[in-house]
């Protein structure tokens, strides 16, 4: 492979191979199974709070 081969690569499948991670970690967290762990983290603040 040259450098020509892998820029044409990156223009056309790299973008779209980046596209799909973006859509990926972007809808992680709103699957069904991760409410318990996103309210876990959202309220991971006030632990020392709750723990006198």
């Amino acid at each position: 492979m040259n450098y020509n081969d892998l820029r044409h690569f990156a223009d056309s499948w790299g973008l779209v191979a980046m596209g799909i991670l973006f859509l990926i970690l972007i809808l992680w967290p709103f699957r069904k199974g991760a409410s318990r762990r996103n309210h876990d983290a959202a309220h991971i603040i006030f632990r020392d709070d709750e723990n006198d």
